[in-house]
């Protein structure tokens, strides 16, 4: 059976459908013409433009391109945004860099934007051995993004929304949490007496604290006579990214990310004299360095009395371990060291969730599985004297 058409266009044939959407300023009727392949084509184009302004979507902006949209949104909604830290907005403009500008979905038409395009693109990735947790974490953004575009009036609806799209590959194998035995703990302490960041590290076993936290500390967050520390500040390193897209790297101090991390920590009473002692040597610099010195509240300070860099850190951490003789392992596995130690001596799970400032019990326990079963195995233990 013939498809049936009624007109012509650039020399091949189509069926036409009109629709009128209103009048203009002189009150002429203004009318919009739908191509398709067929009649049923034509309509459904028109009957989906239709329903797109009684949804209320901006007819004006159909040729609106998804990536081009995005990077406005982006750049001058959500870097402004006082609910979004610098950190922040690093990952989500390294997501648009790498995996929306110049990428399949950059070129879609906002108003045509399917699921199945988008599945398609994050098979894609996928097949080019992009891991589960990134395409994630893209589709994440993108919902954000979308939410936005269906709130101005862009699409109908957000395609990212509900099961349409799967997430391609498969979860990566959890990775045992690094931490250092007895024995590498008691190696580790012993060759720290005459190096600069003794006190730091003696007090990240002690405490817990992530290292931003422990970077951040001031002297009033310090309650040396009830041996407790407030946490509600941390410093980073991150990339400021200015409207034109210009990076400057910068260290900047800013409020924890989740409420669960502004919390009070306790330390052992054996820690005072590791805070005494960091107060001795800031007043040795001082008056070494007198009217150079950086005057700040800040705890840990370089002998300028400058904020410690971050990046200097880590290489003084490697150097450190090397020096010990000892794997290498992340700065953050003092973190772990503090938790799993806990846990060896009965902590409950509840209490440590609460120190280490994570915002659900489940993240310690799925963080910390190595030890948790032991500490099963010792609590069921208890119930010998039943059979006895």
């Amino acid at each position: 059976m013939a498809v049936k058409t009624n007109c012509n266009k650039n020399g091949s044939a189509y069926f036409r459908a009109t629709a009128s959407v209103g009048r203009d300023s002189n009150g002429k009727l203004i009318r919009k013409e739908f191509y398709g392949k067929s009649k049923s084509e034509a309509e459904a184009m028109r009957d989906e433009y239709l329903l797109g302004i009684k949804n209320g979507l901006n007819i004006d902006t159909r040729n609106i391109l998804l990536g081009k949209l995005m990077h406005t949104w982006l750049f001058e909604t959500v870097r402004v945004s006082d609910r979004i830290k610098p950190t922040t907005f690093e990952k989500y403009e390294g997501i648009y860099r790498l995996y929306v500008n110049d990428s399949d979905i950059y070129s879609i038409k906002i108003p045509d934007v399917k699921a199945l395009q988008i599945q398609r693109y994050y098979n894609k990735l996928s097949e080019k051995g992009k891991t589960k947790n990134t395409i994630e974490n893209l589709n994440k953004l993108l919902k954000q993004f979308l939410n936005y575009a269906v709130d101005e009036g862009y699409l109908a609806k957000n395609p990212c929304i509900g099961k349409k799209i799967v997430i391609p590959g498969e979860k990566k194998a959890k990775e045992e949490v690094q931490h250092f035995s007895d024995e590498e703990l008691n190696i580790l302490i012993s060759i720290l007496d005459n190096n600069v960041y003794r006190e730091l590290i003696l007090i990240a076993i002690g405490t817990g604290l992530r290292r931003g936290e422990l970077l951040a500390l001031t002297w009033e967050d310090v309650d040396l006579k009830n041996n407790s520390i407030r946490i509600n500040k941390s410093l980073s390193k991150v990339y400021i990214i200015a409207a034109d897209g210009s990076k400057e790297r910068k260290q900047i101090i800013q409020v924890p990310k989740t409420k669960g991390s502004i919390r009070d920590v306790s330390f052992p009473c054996g820690l005072a004299s590791v805070f005494n002692d960091l107060k001795l040597k800031q007043k040795r610099c001082k008056l070494k360095c007198g009217l150079s010195y950086e005057q700040s509240d800040y705890i840990f300070t370089t002998s300028s009395g400058s904020l410690i860099d971050v990046t200097n850190l880590s290489h003084a951490w490697e150097n450190i371990l090397i020096q010990a003789k000892l794997p290498h392992k992340k700065f953050h596995a003092l973190r772990h060291t503090f938790a799993t130690k806990l846990f060896e001596n009965e902590v409950p799970l509840k209490t440590v969730s609460e120190l280490l400032g994570h915002s659900s019990i489940e993240i310690t326990a799925n963080t910390y599985t190595h030890v948790i079963p032991r500490e099963k195995s010792n609590a069921v233990e208890k119930l010998n004297y039943i059979f006895n």
